[in-house]
């Protein structure tokens, strides 16, 4: 009795609306490690299956490439491939969490991209998120790519470049992908590292109102990146299980998994610094704002005794003390300045001024 596989790879062929043009970044057919120009995707997929129907085993596959398609596109494209529709869903809709799926002999793999920016803090945001959908079958990968950022033309230059890499099949272009994201991940979080450390070597010379909304957005890209890379920690490494994945390239993505953990490992700990040099940040802050308000009360405190000595005697009384003296006028000024000299020197040694 024919697989389920086989009777993929027989099937024909049908025409669902019309095929994708403005969202294709790019297509080919490859055979044997080298690609083959074809008309169109359709044609692509049936010189692909026909040449693994003749040959001894599946070495030819379609890869098609695809940034921010409409559903129709990929609705065309699930009738090409037989895609399951609750991933053709996810792929049109995107802001999906990181996962991996399986739906008959196809696999489905969610990745979220991380891309710093160039422009600091103050300009907006800091980390761009993205996400590439992956539909991997026998004798196809389909890659659904959401963001401006993290291309993957890098990525199938280089696999074009060694035929061997290209032999692998669909799930060496899947670990390609996948190893690609991962090094972004940790180009990501070494940027940040740096980010931290500039803010900790300055969060006790001069904290400003500035300074604490810089910590607080770099707090928020932190979780931003946690969010998207500790969800793929536990489908990546359950994914050498896959049973589409072949033997020899378990040991591929079982690396990968290695390097993720290791940037997970990263992000949680730049979160928890990021976490308490907000806290000193807030302490140094709130301290500051206490000796300037020791400083203020400490003034106020010294302008205070002349105050009371004039506002005494400015009052219009008749019988007041020294007031028909000669020496009382500079007496009484003599008094405010030995009282104000007095409390200046008090709180200075005090430490409040």
């Amino acid at each position: 009795m024919p697989s389920r596989a086989a009777h993929q790879l027989t099937k024909p062929l049908r025409d669902v609306r019309l095929p994708p043009v403005d969202s294709v970044v790019e297509f080919g057919a490859y055979v044997e490690g080298r690609k083959v120009s074809t008309p169109g995707i359709a044609e692509a997929l049936r010189l692909v299956r026909e040449h693994n129907r003749d040959a001894e085993g599946p070495n030819a596959f379609v890869w098609v490439g695809l940034h921010e398609p409409a559903a129709p596109e990929v609705e065309w494209l699930s009738g090409v491939f037989g895609l399951h529709p609750l991933s053709v869903e996810d792929a049109v809709k995107a802001h999906q969490r990181p996962k991996v799926e399986r739906y008959g002999d196809s696999l489905f793999m969610v990745l979220k991209t991380l891309a710093y920016l160039d422009h600091g803090p103050s300009d907006g945001e800091i980390i761009a998120t993205g996400e590439i959908m992956v539909f991997l079958g026998v004798d196809f990968v389909v890659t659904v790519r959401h963001g401006e950022h993290c291309p993957l033309t890098i990525v199938r230059e280089r696999l074009e470049g060694d035929p061997k890499l290209l032999r692998r099949g669909p799930a060496g272009v899947l670990h390609a992908i996948a190893d690609h994201v991962v090094d972004q991940y940790l180009q990501v979080a070494d940027l940040m590292q740096l980010e931290l450390e500039e803010v900790e070597a300055t969060v006790f010379a001069d904290v400003s109102s500035r300074d604490i909304n810089r910590i607080y957005q770099l707090k928020r890209e932190m979780l931003e990146m946690k969010r998207a890379v500790t969800p793929l920690l536990s489908p990546l490494s359950a994914l050498p299980q896959r049973r589409v994945i072949p033997s020899e390239m378990r040991e591929y993505f079982r690396d990968v998994g290695d390097h993720l953990s290791r940037v997970c490992e990263q992000v949680e700990s730049s979160n928890e610094l990021c976490s308490s040099i907000l806290q000193a940040a807030l302490a140094r802050s709130n301290a500051l704002a206490n000796e300037d308000m020791r400083k203020i009360s400490s003034w106020v405190a010294i302008l205070a005794v002349p105050t009371m000595i004039a506002g005494i005697y400015g009052m219009n009384f008749d019988f007041m003390p020294e007031t028909k003296q000669v020496w009382g006028y500079p007496a009484v000024l003599a008094v405010m300045v030995t009282a104000c000299v007095l409390l200046h020197r008090g709180f200075r040694r005090n430490g409040w001024l």
